[in-house]
């Protein structure tokens, strides 16, 4: 969501989240707050969230670090593998499924054009984040919904994707210009990194599309060779075969731990996907 400032508004997404809500991750320089959902409710769960952010916000009214869509923003559907972390390790092997992924991606584009009047743009297997954020609006047209933005809640980038690992690199220094040097140099198919100036610091904004071959730790390493690292940062969980690769010495200073997976937030809620 696109309010990462007003501990009211987070609290009433977090309330609409109800049970299925894994973690609540909270930026004021971005101004985002990014829920982590799950179980067999999930997409009623981000149904009750989205309704609570068109009620409550205005992205006329957005400023942060990155440029918002709309206050939605961003809806990505992900298929988890359950089960032991070897059988996980054998299934990450095999291309993953994201048929049920897709489907509930369709269905809540639907839902959110229809009930809450905010066009769509899909992606997934057919087009990247990226691509959307480029030409929304102006060399594509949304999937779903109206025809331009919804006055207040401009539109919704629904997904269907594997997990990815979102990771940030606070720099303990001010140089801008390092941060987007690194930020650029790190980019490849498994990495999506930005260089960003929050509040006079800087910071290498990851997305690691890839954790099982460029994970936290090769992000923090990567970063480390270049620039003094401040301190990182997760956002969100970690699938717990990504944490298990890493070293448990290693853990603190990558921001990860046991507590901090997708499975032991699903274990503790006692909920089953």
């Amino acid at each position: 969501m696109s309010e990462g400032r007003s501990a009211s508004k987070i609290e009433a997404f977090a309330l609409a989240a109800g049970r299925c809500l894994l973690d609540v991750h909270t930026d004021p320089w971005h101004n985002r707050t990014v829920l982590t959902l799950g179980g067999p409710d999930v997409e009623l769960s981000t149904r009750a969230v989205a309704e609570a952010a068109v009620t409550l916000l205005d992205l006329n009214e957005h400023a942060g670090a990155r440029p918002a869509l709309g206050v939605i923003d961003v809806v990505p559907f992900v298929p988890i593998r359950t089960g032991s972390a070897a059988l996980a390790r054998n299934a990450a092997k095999m291309p993953v499924d994201l048929a049920p992924a897709l489907a509930a991606r369709d269905r809540f584009a639907t839902y959110a054009a229809s009930e809450l009047s905010v066009p769509c743009f899909l992606y997934g297997p057919e087009r990247s984040l990226p691509e959307i954020r480029r030409s929304a609006f102006v060399e594509v047209a949304p999937d779903f919904g109206p025809e331009a933005p919804h006055p207040t809640a401009g539109a919704i980038c629904v997904g269907a994707r594997d997990v990815l690992v979102a990771y940030n690199l606070w720099l303990a220094l001010d140089d801008l210009s390092v941060a987007h040097e690194i930020a650029r140099s790190m980019r490849r198919r498994e990495v999506r990194a930005l260089g960003l100036d929050l509040g006079g610091r800087a910071q290498v904004s990851c997305n690691l599309i890839e954790p099982r071959s460029f994970g936290p730790t090769e992000a923090f390493d990567f970063v480390a060779q270049r620039a003094p690292i401040a301190r990182a940062e997760l956002v969100g969980l970690v699938p717990a075969m990504i944490l298990e690769e890493i070293p448990a010495d290693r853990w603190p200073e990558l921001d990860l731990g046991e507590d901090r997976t997708i499975e032991a937030r699903l274990a503790e809620r006692d909920l089953a996907v």
